[in-house]
């Protein structure tokens, strides 16, 4: 009886965990297929015009598509995946931190470049929080099981 709620409750737990991660997920894919297909509604928010410009942002959202793979796979199964968990938490904190210190670099006389930096870093600040508690859920459930067995 005991073990079947304990699986019942880790069963949630890893759901809870991968809609943690799913959250994340759609608005990455989101802000990446938005770039990717439609960057003429987003070069003027970066200084950009024309088509060099459009290409440099669609370009953009092809890396934020690329950059979903780990956090892909760490939804199909972040127990078992843990490592492509941790990969996304670590790609999400880079992507924090980067940001950050190129919104430092910008000078006074950019301010609508300066808010679409300051967009990407409350998304990636947003992301991250989700990240931490889904690492956090996926841990405490390792370290449950490994308890458990004795390991």
């Amino acid at each position: 009886m005991k073990s079947t709620r304990q699986s019942q409750a880790w069963y949630r737990s890893i759901n809870l965990a991968r809609l943690l991660l799913a959250l994340v997920l759609v608005s990455n894919l989101y802000a990446a297929l938005g770039f990717l297909f439609s960057p003429q509604q987003f070069t003027a928010a970066y200084e950009l015009a024309g088509i060099p410009g459009e290409v440099a942002v669609a370009a953009i959202g092809l890396l934020f598509l690329m950059w979903q793979v780990p956090y892909l796979v760490a939804f199909i199964y972040p127990v078992r995946h843990k490592i492509s968990l941790l990969e996304a938490l670590i790609m999400q904190s880079l992507g924090l931190i980067g940001e950050t210190f190129i919104l430092f670099r910008i000078p006074g006389q950019h301010a609508v470049l300066k808010s679409g930096i300051t967009r990407f870093i409350v998304f990636d600040l947003a992301g991250l929080a989700l990240l931490v508690i889904a690492w956090l859920i996926v841990n405490g459930i390792i370290r449950e099981i490994e308890r458990k067995n004795g390991i």
